[in-house]
């Protein structure tokens, strides 16, 4: 007797749950979003009231379209790799003509790329040392902060704010494209990344390229992460492949992005040390990566006249209201401390932040003695990850530089893990409002009374799909003969 087995929901119809909620996203962040400072709405206002919560009824069905394609590719007619494709295009195409939403990152870059332009220092000035419209795009708390970013990215941001010139919507235009020419290098290197490292490749699209933190962060809102992620997973497929070299240069220039991406160079040093032969091969391999990367700096740094100055620049103060563990640990260690009488109190978080580094360490050391002979790739995964979570800082999108490729790199047997990604995945996209600020209590209730109409309809569309299908008689079992 035939097995009967549920019909997953059909791949069309997931594809236009997510379009009609990031449609739904994309138009109510004009009125929500990260818009320029001209634009901002009154937050009592009824148009902001309703754009809030539109936008959290469309981020909702955006996520539920998303669990559902996962439940479709481990179902027994899984979605082909070119239907994600279709899939990711038809989801972000909404979101690529709606104003930046979740952050107000994009005008910090545009202002940075703009003091480069006018040979200002950007790492010892903050923005307001720009003026003009720019600077008032900026957000308050980063006015007066140095960039902690690599002489890759700010050419990028000179070469736009240079085109641009006082336009600011043409800025925002020309980051957005930058940060789309990173996503697509992301979905180019994941599939290859996954067949290279023994995992599915379907799955590493799903969870590594239609992630919601993907769409919202780096094509809604246009962070140089997808720079970045793009030129490692480039790096790391050279280095899997047969030019460990260029391996070496690509993790390097995304590295001159941002700083997290140096670990990339741990793991091309030990792809190199599998292809040479002789003795120590490791030192070899280790040796020629660090020759690689050194003078991969210098040209990259010659070239575009930035100078050294993000090496100091990494030390950019956090911002006291920022929501990582360590940081939270400290206030509220600090808070105790003050109850008490403590004169300790000022020392809690930059303790808890000593501590998350240590942490970080310990953890990095575990990753690699364990997977760095045969997962290096799942190994700078797992560290970047840790780097992330017990950072003294953290956003949204920090969670990608791991999760990337964790996606492509994770043992077949590795469920759990896939499962607490997507699960924290979902979670932090509904952490930022579409401003990039924190809520307020009724903008917060604005925000839950949205995405739980959206769950209402689902589950009032469930219902009625159910009550079709039984009416119409019972499922013909898969499999069974016509």
């Amino acid at each position: 007797m035939p097995v009967i087995l549920r019909v997953p929901t059909a791949t069309r119809h997931v594809q236009l749950l997510g379009v009609v909620g990031s449609a739904v996203l994309a138009a109510c962040g004009v009125a929500v979003g990260a818009v320029p400072v001209r634009d901002v709405l009154a937050p009592r206002s009824g148009a902001a009231a309703l754009g809030l919560a539109g936008a959290y009824f469309g981020l909702v069905l955006l996520i539920a379209a998303w669990a559902l394609l996962g439940r479709a590719i481990r179902g027994p007619e899984p979605p082909t790799s070119r239907t994600l494709l279709l899939t990711l295009a038809l989801w972000a195409a909404p979101l690529l003509v709606a104003p930046p939403l979740f952050s107000r990152d994009v005008y910090s870059y545009l202002a940075q790329g703009a003091m480069v332009e006018a040979q200002m220092d950007v790492y010892a000035h903050g923005p307001s040392r720009l003026g003009g419209p720019l600077t008032y795009e900026v957000a308050p708390l980063w006015q007066h902060t140095p960039t902690p970013y690599g002489p890759v990215f700010l050419a990028c941001a000179a070469a736009i704010a240079g085109f641009a010139r006082t336009e600011v919507l043409t800025g925002v235009i020309g980051m957005r494209l930058v940060a789309l020419a990173g996503v697509a290098l992301m979905v180019f290197c994941l599939p290859r990344l996954a067949r290279r490292c023994g995992a599915d490749p379907r799955t590493a699209l799903w969870l590594g390229a239609l992630n919601p933190l993907l769409l919202l962060h780096l094509v809604a809102g246009a962070h140089n992460d997808a720079v970045m992620l793009g030129l490692l997973g480039a790096g790391l497929v050279a280095a899997l492949g047969r030019w460990p070299m260029a391996g070496a240069v690509l993790v390097t220039l995304a590295a001159l992005v941002k700083a997290p991406a140096a670990l990339g160079l741990l793991a091309v040093a030990l792809l190199w040390g599998r292809r040479m032969n002789g003795r120590l091969p490791r030192l070899r391999a280790a040796l020629a990566v660090a020759g690689t990367a050194a003078v991969t700096t210098a040209a990259t740094t010659a070239v575009t006249g930035t100078g050294y100055g993000w090496i100091a620049a990494l030390d950019t103060p956090v911002s006291s209201e920022n929501w990582s563990l360590t940081s939270s640990l400290g206030r509220m260690t600090g808070a105790a401390l003050t109850s008490a009488g403590s004169s300790l109190a000022e020392f809690a978080i930059p303790a808890w932040h000593t501590a998350g580094i240590a942490a970080t360490v310990l953890a990095m050391i575990a990753f690699w003695r364990r997977h760095h002979l045969r997962r290096p790739v799942y190994a700078l995964g797992l560290s970047l990850t840790a780097v992330a979570l017990l950072g003294p800082a953290i956003r949204p999108w920090y969670v990608l530089w791991g999760l990337f490729l964790i996606a492509a790199a994770a043992p077949k047997g590795s469920i759990r893990l896939r499962r607490a990604a997507a699960v924290a995945s979902g979670a932090l996209a509904l952490a930022v409002l579409p401003s990039g600020f924190a809520p307020d209590g009724t903008q917060l209730l604005l925000a839950v009374g949205g995405g739980a109409a959206a769950v209402v309809v689902l589950l009032f569309v469930h219902q009625f799909s159910a009550r079709g299908s039984s009416g119409r008689g019972r499922t013909e079992p898969l499999g069974s003969p016509a």
